[in-house]
C-alpha cells in the first residue's frame, strides 16, 4: 500500500488515501461522471483521511439521492464522492491525485448509461 495525496483545483480540499501504486480504476459513461471526466477508484472509508477543507464543499445529490457528490465551493472540482454502488467506501478522482506515488493506473470502462443492468462488473473496492 501507497499514501496518495489528493484535493481539488484550488486547494482548499486536501485528502489522502492508501491504496496500492497500481490503481485500479473504471471510467463511467453515466451522464454526471461523462461531463466531469471522473476516473473511479474506489477505497474503504478507513483508508480516506481528510486533511482540509470540510467546510469548503458542498454536496450535490440527484436521481435517488443515495450518492453524495462532494465538490469544493470554489473550484467546484469533485475529487470525491459517496457513490451508491460501494456505501462502505468512497469513490475518488484519479484525475485529482498526485501522480508522484503512482506506478501505473489500470483503467477498465464501465456501462453507467445502463447502471442498473452492469452494476455487478464495478470495480471492487480496493484494498
Amino acid at each position: 500500500m501507497s499514501t496518495h495525496t489528493g484535493g481539488c483545483h484550488c486547494g482548499r480540499v486536501q485528502f489522502e488515501i492508501d491504496a496500492p501504486a497500481t490503481l485500479e480504476a473504471s471510467r463511467c459513461n453515466c451522464s454526471i461522471c461523462n461531463m466531469c471526466g471522473f476516473l473511479h477508484l474506489f477505497v474503504a472509508r478507513e483508508n480516506f483521511r481528510l486533511l482540509q477543507g470540510e467546510d469548503e464543499i458542498a454536496t450535490y445529490t440527484f436521481n435517488t439521492g443515495v450518492a453524495q457528490h462532494y465538490f469544493c465551493k470554489h473550484c467546484g472540482i469533485k475529487s470525491y464522492y459517496l457513490p451508491r454502488s460501494h456505501p462502505d467506501g468512497l469513490s475518488i478522482n484519479v484525475n485529482c491525485l498526485d501522480p508522484a506515488t503512482i506506478e501505473s493506473v489500470v483503467e477498465t470502462p464501465f456501462d453507467g448509461l445502463n447502471w442498473e443492468q452492469n452494476i455487478a462488473e464495478l470495480s471492487p473496492i480496493n484494498d
